[in-house]
């Protein structure tokens, strides 16, 4: 039999529609939950990149495809995965360490670590506040000042709502100053992105947030971020910021961000990838790609990476008791 030249199209359409999955379906997802713009973002991005990188042969993963799935701060794809796409064996999820707190109060439902696989941990991020570039306040002290004489007149952005690691991160700190939390006027978003949307339109005057989510906006002159949450003054765009220790605030803020897929995921599949992430965060290609996303030096996978993420929700969760936060 000979099929013409013309009448491929249509045969390659028709096996297409037969069997739907078996193009797209190919590509690997990275669902970022919540809205573009911030740390969420950027971890399926500094992914996607970090695949791509220093492959002179592009396989299937380093086509990994970006998608957006909001709500909930990461509740609403916590559910997909874990209800519609548990043996997904090409789509990744992003995480924080605000996912993981968000874990240890009940905001996932009855979750716990064990409902899914984690893959990787690809680097670690930092608590910082910031403040518009116009903005009167030149330091921590002097916006935590403002916050006690005039709380009714700051407003601090976060993403999250009441409990969530921004906004904890400002409990702490006003608690240091002596400032009761409960005047705190804190307006939750859903995530750093929206949270600095409202910072730059004068929505809010202050944001609660993470180093990664404000690197590019500090380095194009738009904002001013007046501590970092770190043990040590961190190296790159935000070197001149001093912690908030050196500014005679005790918090510190590590925020880890990595990827995890569906409880059923073939063990094959889950180990394709813990090997696939093992191998691109080994490249000197990638050490370069997260410094330049924002991101510090934290690499961990598989079994090792779940016995850490166990005992990270372990601690928060008694964190969140001594708050009154756990449902």
């Amino acid at each position: 039999m000979r099929i013409t030249s013309a009448l491929i199209p249509l045969a390659a359409a028709i096996l297409l529609l037969a069997n739907p999955s078996s193009a797209a379906d190919r590509i690997p997802e990275c669902i970022v939950p919540a809205k573009p713009g911030g740390g969420m973002d950027l971890t399926c991005k500094l992914t996607q990149q970090g695949l791509q990188a220093g492959m002179a042969k592009k396989d299937d993963a380093s086509q990994l495809r970006i998608s957006y799935l909001p709500g909930g701060i990461g509740a609403v794809a916590w559910s997909s995965i874990v209800s519609q796409r548990r043996s997904a064996p090409d789509t990744l999820v992003v995480y924080s360490g605000g996912s993981l707190l968000n874990l240890a109060q009940g905001k996932f439902g009855k979750a716990s670590p064990a409902d899914v696989r984690w893959v990787a941990a690809v680097g670690t991020d930092y608590g910082m506040v910031a403040v518009r570039a116009d903005s009167p306040y030149k330091t921590l002290r002097e916006l935590l000042d403002a916050l006690q004489s005039q709380p009714a007149k700051i407003t601090i952005g976060a993403g999250g709502t009441v409990g969530s690691q921004d906004w904890l991160k400002m409990r702490i700190l006003s608690k240091q100053r002596g400032i009761d939390p409960k005047t705190l006027r804190l307006v939750a978003f859903e995530g750093g992105g929206e949270a600095f949307t409202a910072l730059l339109a004068g929505h809010v005057q202050a944001v609660s947030g993470d180093t990664s989510e404000a690197t590019e906006h500090a380095a194009a002159g738009r904002i001013r971020v007046l501590a970092v949450l770190s043990d040590a003054r961190l190296a790159g765009p935000l070197a001149h910021v001093p912690t908030a220790r050196e500014q005679g605030f005790d918090v510190t803020w590590p925020i880890i961000r990595g990827v995890y897929m569906g409880p059923d995921v073939p063990e094959a599949d889950y180990r394709r990838w813990v090997k696939t992430f093992d191998r691109m965060m080994e490249r000197p290609e990638f050490d370069r790609l997260r410094a330049a996303h924002g991101l510090h030096p934290f690499a961990m996978t598989g079994d090792l990476l779940s016995d850490y993420v166990r005992r990270t929700v372990d601690a928060y969760g008694k964190q969140a008791k001594e708050f009154g936060l756990v449902r």
